[in-house]
């Protein structure tokens, strides 16, 4: 797979919460570390995504903000 965007994490797909036309799906990047993404219910299925398999989140922004407390 060759993209353009800079930012991609592999991980395992950890939980699937599926919906009417959209689905959650959890990513653990590392142990303790996760991130969710909302894609269509279609896009699980053409991917077939499972809990346990191995997925890469392609993050493409123009932006990225850093914030402190």
């Amino acid at each position: 797979m060759e993209v353009s965007a800079r930012n991609s994490l592999k991980g395992t797909i950890k939980k699937i919460h599926p919906g009417a036309v959209n689905s959650e799906i959890i990513l653990e990047i590392v142990a303790g570390v996760e991130i969710t993404a909302i894609i269509t219910k279609e896009s699980v299925e053409h991917l077939q995504l499972q809990e346990g398999k191995q997925a890469i989140a392609v993050i493409k922004a123009s932006d990225v903000i850093i914030a402190t407390e």
